[in-house]
């Protein structure tokens, strides 16, 4: 009997015939003990060479899918009939609806309370094809001196064209710690030995890693509300209870902490999405609260490289002398999130099995970027970077908020941050977040409210404003354009 192989074109023949041969005997079309033709009749039939057909029994024959008896002919192998396979879906539709649920409680399945993760990470995302997008956490990558950034890879290369094809350390390249660990001690007043600094991917990596190492299903991590989304996804993985505690101008309100958080995250550089800073007296309070409970506190300083007023304000780990403070920080709001390279100084309690957490993930990351980084940095590159971008960040807020104070006044209470790349606004009544929004993109601008990052606390309806990836002109002409629509909407 022949068997239905449909053969396409003239290129990779074996290969067509091999999957389709295979597939029938897995799916269960061709039964164990079942005799196929020769090849010579089969390549007949399909109009190939019989090399064509002999090189595919051969492969079928040595991975076991067929049995060739002398003087017989070629079998499917027995067996392979009790291999599970899904059901088609022709199969499942004929299904009934008891049937259906069984299959669903039979199918392999994840731990329940990845059933209650998001989708996707609830972050704000492009949402007009325009220039006028006001998208937080975005950078502009125009900024970004590519032809530098060319030969750190180039030098890079060289590097390792030259060491052993091995494995590397699990906490980053030497060079980068070293580059990381000097930047942070005079930019961000954080003292570290290059030794305490562990290499991630990205920032998420970091509270990923710190999470998995600190807190137990059922353990209590408390975090911000309104706060960053993905720290409570992070936390929420590791089967934790996440409590949201409510911050107000001087950032956090600890006397809101549950007594048995083990975990704290906190933004008090730049409070994520409001944009105020955590006051000293709330710092030492925090510092103070941690202590008493033995809990760790994780400090997110995601894009304090740009301030723009004010006298900075004193990390948290500048001011832990106790041991309880992780720094994490990340390249992704100076260079870009693509890079995929950030950092972690824990406590050195936490050191050693942070770094057995960050080998067990992954080993190590990408050594090709962390050694061309680290020479960016060293080189003064990076530094002379972090100048340009923020004098045109700066730009860019200026214009901002010249419109924010004039003639978008009458609508929004802007929140005036001394740092970061992007600003929160209260709305005015009577805009709601939902009607602004739908009607700006309309018009092609885009606006992102701030509803979305509250968890418990009642929302007070807001925009946020990220001024990263927007050029000035652009800003001001979206909010002149805005400044038009604006009577019309709050009608």
């Amino acid at each position: 009997m022949e068997i239905h192989i449909a053969v396409e074109g003239h290129h990779d023949l074996s290969g067509q015939i091999y999957r389709q041969l295979r597939a029938g005997i897995l799916e269960g079309r061709l039964a164990g003990g079942t005799r196929l033709p020769s090849t010579r009749d089969l390549a007949t039939q399909l109009g190939v060479s019989r090399k064509t057909t002999l090189d595919v029994f051969e492969r079928l024959l040595s991975e076991g899918y067929l049995t060739a008896r002398a003087g017989s002919g070629t079998f499917v192998a027995d067996g392979l009939e009790r291999l599970p396979t899904e059901r088609s879906p022709h199969a499942r539709a004929a299904d009934s609806s008891r049937d259906r649920e069984q299959a669903t409680k039979d199918a392999v399945r994840a731990q329940p309370l990845w059933d209650q993760m998001p989708d996707s990470l609830p972050l704000p995302r492009p949402s007009v094809a325009s220039p006028y997008d006001f998208v937080g956490g975005a950078i502009d990558k125009t900024l970004f001196p590519f032809d530098v950034w060319r030969r750190c890879v180039n030098h890079a290369l060289r590097a390792q064209s030259r060491g052993p094809g091995t494995y590397r350390d699990a906490a980053g390249e030497q060079e980068l710690r070293l580059a990381i660990s000097r930047y942070l001690a005079f930019n961000r007043a954080v003292s570290s030995n290059w030794e305490e600094v562990i290499v991630t991917q990205g920032a998420q990596h970091a509270l990923d890693l710190l999470a998995r190492i600190t807190l137990g299903p059922g353990e209590v991590a408390a975090i911000e509300d309104p706060g960053y989304p993905p720290a409570h996804a992070c936390f929420a993985a590791t089967g934790a209870q996440v409590a949201h505690v409510p911050v107000d101008r001087e950032g956090l309100i600890v006397g809101k902490l549950p007594d048995n958080a083990r975990l704290v995250y906190v933004t008090p550089s730049h409070q994520f999405p409001l944009g105020m800073p955590m006051s000293l007296e709330r710092r030492v309070e925090l510092l103070e609260w941690a202590q008493k409970r033995g809990a760790v506190i994780i400090e997110d300083d995601y894009d304090c490289e740009y301030r723009f007023e004010g006298r900075p304000m004193e990390p948290l780990k500048s001011l832990d002398r106790a041991g309880l403070v992780a720094y994490v920080g990340t390249f992704s709001k100076t260079i870009f999130p693509e890079l995929r390279v950030g950092y972690v100084v824990p406590p050195a309690s936490l050191y050693k099995p942070l770094f057995k957490a960050r080998q067990i993930a992954d080993w190590h990351g990408c050594t090709l970027t962390q050694t061309a980084l680290a020479s960016f940095m060293l080189n003064g590159d990076f530094a002379k970077h972090l100048r340009r971008m923020h004098k045109t960040y700066a730009a860019r807020r200026a214009t901002l908020l010249a419109h924010l104070q004039g003639d978008l006044a009458p609508w929004f209470e802007p929140i005036v941050p001394t740092a970061g790349i992007h600003l929160a606004a209260h709305l005015k009544a009577p805009l709601t977040e939902q009607v602004l929004v739908a009607a700006a993109s309309e018009a092609s601008i885009g606006l992102y409210g701030l509803a979305p990052f509250y968890q418990r606390a009642k929302p007070r309806p807001g925009l946020i404003f990220g001024y990263g990836s927007i050029a000035g002109q652009h800003i001001d002409a979206a909010l002149t354009k805005l400044a038009d629509i604006l009577p019309g909407i709050a009608r």
